[in-house]
């Protein structure tokens, strides 16, 4: 009997809590496993956010009704805005989880709570505020409201994403969640991981990941999801449209700025951020070794120069050098009179130009590399002639004088010490004739000793000679003077004793510090740091100096983790594209530095430096589907950006459904889990990891 299979032969349920705009829940909506000849899917039941437009967002992007929900507690509710709910406002109950859910129970809760208190962006004072302890609190909210909806059969795996920083700003709110996960059942263990290399992005985004599996349902090893090589921003971009062209929606306007941001990127090394202006020269408010000038209309092309393979561009009336590009780089030769073939001399082997009426050297190359000997009686042959010394001389005639043939003669015999006057002799090598007058002055009699020349008691080679650790040193003598031979050494040894060893010390900022005592003063020891943050550049900006503002990622790098709020001018958040710019021409004139405008300045590497579009942002998180228009909910941009960088990248939360897919089906068909070679999840703590009991392997 045969059976007829349907699609999806296993389907698990997945539940989102602070759900922003779906992008979790899409990913892990297209996780797909097969196990034998089953073949499993995660199914969406819903998800519940406090923000309208979110929910609008995933109940179009997903294909389900979202909820709208506030999680907040009424005491944190009062503490995060300020003032009382409004009338008719309520806290979130467990019932409204299992409506939201469609009175479903889900195999996978995905809890993604706000994460603004525990991230870099904020800080400290200002996380330690009220206000955000009480946005942090939101996760252990929803971990009590999950545990309260589904304990009659809770789900297989609960997980929380958010920044790496809540694991220190959060700690005691994170120490609570595990512990009141345990007593609910479940082995849980606290995670980092980049999810642009789970998903393969162009983005390195680390994230906090706390991982929650159920003992009693999931009794097997949970793999850690396989690493994957990062991307670079011009694989994701190349695909889309150019930027401007708004046929994937309004996501892809290129952000209007004003004309000095333009410049400020044009002149940001690509890969860097603003920092690197620090090293343009800036006179009276200007660049000194640089000007814009713009393309057209006026000097467009002026002087201008064709290649001789190019197309020209249209002829004019005043189609004249001075006027555009009516010029061409010709490469024909030129062999006119009026040609630069003056004094010219053509190979043996080549051919002359057009025989003219007046063909001399001095109009044209009409002379020629005559490479055949001259034989024949000549009035000038071998004047000044120098003959080898082993060649034979020509015949010696009456006029034997060097301007009348080959009568000198390159001899090698050595020339008398009248020529060799403070000439040095070489060691290996000999002296001429040694005669009465054999000084320095008078010929060759020097030579150049190759040994010691310490040989002396009377000798001051050896003085301030500072000898190696590693060497002997030469005799003590009762003259024990650094002056008086080598008697310093090279020592390896760091003094670091109080007693003055390593004043005024420098150290590297990787490195170790000395003893901190009593007198730590940069004149007691090394108590002063190399700071690669100086306060020039700083401007009490911490922030500021590191954040990467202004900064241009390369096409071939990778990009930040995208945040809520990614602009030009708050972060690395400006590509160097390479490819020809799309659009209108430029102004004859240049804008005035408030102007706000689109436009393209060719920077110094070649490229054009401007924003990501919303689209590409969205393109970097995963979220765009090739060839479909791309929108979120209204049309502002700075609104759409943050439901961007708040989401969870599609790609990764898929990676992470396929491992909790593949432990869902082998489970269902009692099946035992096959040895991966990824890592355990959870792998810092056991407990998270390990069956209760030792499995049996396959």
């Amino acid at each position: 009997m045969s059976m007829l299979l349907t699609p999806y032969d296993d389907e698990f349920f997945s539940f989102h809590i602070a759900c922003g705009s779906g992008a979790g829940a899409r990913g892990m909506a297209k996780a797909r496993q097969r196990v034998g000849l089953a073949r499993g899917r995660i199914v969406t039941l819903g998800g519940v956010d406090v923000d309208p437009a979110c929910i609008r967002d995933f109940t179009r992007r997903t294909g389900v009704q979202g909820t709208v929900l506030d999680l907040f507690p009424r005491e944190d509710y009062i503490a995060f805005h300020g003032r009382l709910p409004p009338p008719g406002w309520r806290e979130a109950t467990a019932e409204d989880l299992r409506r939201a859910a469609g009175y479903r129970r889900p195999h996978i809760v995905f809890i993604t709570a706000p994460c603004k208190g525990a991230s870099g962006l904020l800080s400290e004072s200002k996380a330690a505020t009220p206000k955000y302890k009480a946005l942090n609190n939101l996760a252990e909210n929803c971990l009590r409201l999950v545990i309260e909806a589904w304990g009659d059969d809770p789900p297989e795996f609960i997980l929380f994403e958010n920044v790496v920083r809540i694991s220190v700003r959060g700690r005691s709110m994170l120490d609570r969640i595990m512990a009141r996960l345990d007593q609910g059942g479940y082995a849980s263990a606290e995670t980092k991981h980049c999810c642009g290399r789970l998903g393969g992005l162009a983005q390195r985004r680390p994230r906090f990941l706390l991982v929650a599996r159920n003992r009693a349902k999931v009794p097997a090893f949970l793999y850690e999801p396989p690493m994957r090589p990062l991307s670079t921003v011009g694989k994701v971009l190349e695909p889309l449209p150019p930027p401007g062209d708004l046929s994937m929606g309004l996501g892809h306007r290129v952000p209007a700025l004003q004309w000095i941001t333009w410049v400020r990127l044009a002149f940001v090394e690509a890969g860097k951020d603003w920092r690197s202006l620090n090293r343009l020269a800036v006179e009276d408010g200007m660049l000194r070794d640089f000007r814009i000038m713009p393309e057209r209309p006026w000097r467009d092309g002026t002087l201008g120069v064709h290649g001789v393979n190019d197309s020209c561009g249209t002829i004019t009336g005043s189609a004249g050098p001075c006027t555009g590009a009516f010029n061409v780089a010709d490469p024909h030769v030129i062999t006119s009179r009026e040609g630069t073939g003056f004094l010219g001399v053509n190979p043996w082997d080549g051919q002359s130009g057009t025989i003219s009426g007046d063909a001399r050297p001095s109009k044209g190359a009409y002379a020629v590399a005559d490479i055949r000997t001259r034989d024949g009686k000549a009035p000038f042959k071998n004047v000044y002639r120098v003959v080898e010394a082993g060649e034979a001389s020509p015949t010696i005639g009456a006029g034997a004088r060097p301007s009348g043939g080959g009568l000198c003669v390159a001899d090698p015999h050595f020339q008398g010490k009248e020529y060799q006057q403070y000439g040095v002799r070489r060691w290996d090598g000999q002296t001429g004739t040694v005669s009465g007058q054999s000084l320095p002055g008078q010929g060759a009699h020097s030579v150049a000793d190759p040994r010691c020349a310490n040989w002396s008691p009377s000798a001051h080679v050896n003085k301030y000679k500072v000898v190696d650790a590693d060497d002997s040193a030469p005799t003590v003598s009762c003259a024990v003077q650094v002056a008086s031979g080598g008697l310093c050494v090279a020592d390896p040894k760091a003094c670091t004793s109080h007693g003055g060893g390593g004043k005024y010390a420098v150290v590297a900022l990787d490195g170790a510090a000395g003893t901190v005592i009593g007198a730590s003063t940069t004149g007691h020891g090394a108590y002063a740091v190399a700071d690669v943050m100086p306060e020039f550049a700083r401007g009490g900006r911490q922030h500021y100096t590191t954040g990467g503002h202004y900064g241009v990622n390369e096409w071939n790098g990778q990009t930040r983790a995208i945040p809520a709020y990614a602009k030009n001018n708050n972060g690395a958040w400006s590509v160097a594209d390479p490819r020809d710019a799309q659009g209108e021409a430029p102004a004859g004139r240049l804008p005035d530095p408030k102007d706000r405008l689109v436009c393209v300045i060719r920077a110094m590497d070649g490229t054009w430096h401007r924003p990501f579009t919303t689209l590409e942002l969205a393109a970097l998180q995963g979220m765009v589907d090739p060839g479909e228009p791309f929108e979120l909910d209204g049309a502002s941009d700075s609104r759409w950006r943050e439901a961007i960088g708040n989401a969870v990248p599609e790609p990764a939360a898929e990676a992470i459904g396929n491992v909790f897919l593949q432990l869902l089906m082998l489970v269902r068909a009692g099946k035992q889990q096959p040895i991966r070679h990824t890592p355990i999840w959870v792998r810092p703590v056991a407990i998270g990891a390990a069956l209760d009991v030792p499995p049996l392997l396959i």
